[in-house]
């Protein structure tokens, strides 16, 4: 994407966007110039920034899998972002074709180009709406169409709260969502933390601050555990994010902490 391109309404070209710098950190074409700028200033703060995303975007797609092999069929993915590869439908979709997703962003890019990947696509769909308001996200037409609330369902929490201030109130809209499901259903989550590299998270805190559409608020280990009220953590419980349930071919960091995302799977209880 070039900086002349039309932009979705709603696009401020002059901030950093969260998910354009999300999509950039991956290696997406969804981005401008200030993005990458931003981007290249988080490198500099922490030069394995890029690899930090990857082995979020990794945990996602191994998160969905294990979900589908639990017989999960439905997913809500909030603050999904920029369409890029491993997509929740794709992997959803490719353990059961008739999986049914509904993501949900409000970035502008984010949104406009998620409708365009799954104009053809009828168990899958966006809402352009902000998780901080969770009855409007419950109440959309999408996920009323898509969504049986008499069945399982996953609730993805993927990098997204630490978007989400203390005064916003995490807790209360992590708890929103889990009253509305129904029993055995999950709840998926990843979050940056100040555990391991306080001095890395204070700075790309700062940074994050100053130049992007959202600030960033890192949390200890037991905080991002306290989210995950009401469900029980599954095996291996909440981990640095490259630790949960790697892949037979994937390699197991010698320094997990200096992945400073934790991420952990959990059932809803009874």
């Amino acid at each position: 994407m070039t900086d002349t391109d039309a932009l979705p309404p709603g696009t401020d070209p002059d901030k950093a966007s969260v998910a354009r710098m999300y999509d950039a950190m991956l290696g997406g074409e969804h981005n401008f110039a200030i993005d990458r700028e931003a981007v290249a200033a988080v490198t500099a703060i922490d030069p394995q920034a890029r690899t930090l995303a990857r082995a979020n975007r990794a945990f996602l797609g191994r998160a969905v899998r294990f979900l589908a092999d639990c017989g999960v069929r439905q997913f809500i993915d909030l603050g999904s972002g920029i369409p890029t590869q491993g997509n929740v439908h794709e992997v959803a979709q490719a353990a059961n074709p008739q999986a049914r997703v509904v993501y949900v962003d409000k970035d502008p890019v984010a949104v406009a180009h998620s409708t365009t990947l799954l104009a053809d696509n009828p168990y899958a769909d966006i809402v352009d709406a902000d998780i901080r308001r969770p009855a409007d996200v419950l109440a959309s037409p999408q996920v009323r169409e898509l969504i049986d609330f008499d069945q399982p369902v996953a609730v993805l929490m993927v990098a997204i709260l630490h978007f989400v201030a203390p005064e916003e109130n995490p807790a209360g809209i992590v708890a929103a969502f889990r009253d509305a499901l129904p029993e055995d259903s999950w709840l998926a989550l990843s979050h940056a933390t100040n555990q391991d590299r306080p001095d890395t998270a204070a700075a790309v805190t700062r940074l994050y601050r100053s130049r992007a559409t959202s600030p960033v608020t890192v949390r200890s280990h037991q905080e991002i555990k306290d989210l995950f009220t009401g469900f029980e953590l599954t095996e291996p419980g909440l981990v640095h994010v490259p630790l949960w349930r790697p892949d037979d071919n994937e390699d197991t960091p010698e320094n997990p902490s200096e992945y400073w995302v934790y991420a952990g799977v959990g059932r809803k209880s009874g």
